[in-house]
């Protein structure tokens, strides 16, 4: 009994300390792996991250689309309407329409027309039919040409009676933006629809030994951080400015830019920077251009323009324009934000 008692006595004993050699030798296994072990985990999330953005890009480039807001913001009220200026450029009105009529919360577009003769049959059985491909859920989407019998800059923000939306997005024939864009800057105006918001940023500053002020166009913008106008080539305003530019603004401004064929967006710009005492908001997007170069690559382009800005400060009092850094960005479409 003795011995088998110290017999097992001996062999708990053997078996504690084989226990304790193993918890040792475990332990200095731990010790030297540690470092290892929290080196591959970290290599481990950095290969699982870039996994992650490769697929979100090629999601992109595949065509898959993100979904559109459904806030009860955006579904309460109406959507947009388009007002495109255009001049003897059928193919390029064509294209344009063809477009945008495709952009989920369009309502209507209203083409500004000041040729001298109306647009051919040709051009309208075209514009219908685009109409009537594009309606939704049943609705069709309202277009109308708003005829004009003088030539003058002033035309695109001749007031309108019969408007559908309070939104308006102002957009020159020959410049497309992707529709989600498009939508993208009518949220951005549904929090601040007084203001102006557009995609084409522009800046003004002051010459100090002439004192006079400098109009800046994109390189001015990209250079100095700051913007003090977006064009109406590309922007979204409400449809009370169209009021306010036909009715209110001082005639010798209207008959100006007539004269000059020139500067009615810096007009409008002071317009609404005079009744809101804001600046407008940029939003970041993608432009293509389908015509040609216009006005902006003429040659004294940026002292005409200054002329202008120098003449409306004159004729408001004072510079109504205030300057921003802010910049609108939709964070689905870049990687860091």
């Amino acid at each position: 009994m003795g011995m088998r008692g110290g017999s097992g006595g001996g062999g708990g004993g053997g078996g504690l300390i084989n226990s304790r050699r193993i918890l040792q030798k475990f332990r200095q296994l731990v010790i030297f792996t540690t470092g290892s072990v929290k080196l591959k985990l970290i290599l481990f999330l950095c290969i699982l991250f870039t996994l992650f953005l490769f697929a979100a890009r090629a999601a992109s480039l595949m065509g898959w689309k993100y979904q559109s807001y459904n806030t009860s913001l955006s579904v309460s009220r109406k959507g947009y309407t388009i007002l495109m200026n255009t001049w003897k450029r059928e193919d390029l009105l064509k294209k344009s329409i063809t477009h945008y009529s495709s952009c989920a919360e369009l309502e209507a577009i209203r083409i500004v027309w000041s040729e001298p003769n109306p647009p051919s049959k040709s051009l309208r059985n075209f514009l219908r039919e685009v109409v009537q491909t594009t309606s939704r859920n049943g609705r069709e989407l309202e277009l109308k040409f708003n005829f004009n019998k003088e030539d003058s800059l002033n035309n695109r923000f001749k007031e309108i009676k019969d408007l559908k939306t309070d939104a308006i997005f102002s957009i020159d024939d020959d410049v497309i933006f992707p529709c989600t864009s498009v939508e993208f800057a009518f949220h951005v105006w549904q929090s601040a629809q007084d203001t102006m918001v557009g995609f084409v940023p522009r800046v003004h500053w002051v010459d100090q030994p002439k004192q006079q002020y400098i109009y800046g166009g994109w390189w001015s913008v990209w250079w100095m951080g700051t913007y003090s106008m977006v064009l109406s080539k590309a922007a979204f305003f409400n449809k009370k400015y169209l009021d306010l530019y036909t009715n209110q603004m001082p005639a010798s401004i209207r008959d100006y830019i007539t004269e000059n064929r020139n500067c009615e967006d810096i007009a409008m710009s002071f317009l609404v920077a005079n009744a809101t005492g804001a600046p407008p908001i940029w939003v970041k997007g993608k432009i293509f251009e389908i015509g040609s170069t216009g006005i902006s690559s003429l040659g004294g382009h940026t002292e005409k323009r200054s002329e202008c800005v120098n003449k409306f400060v004159a004729e408001f009092g004072y510079m109504p324009l205030v300057s921003t850094t802010v910049k609108a960005v939709d964070s689905r479409n870049v990687w860091f934000w």
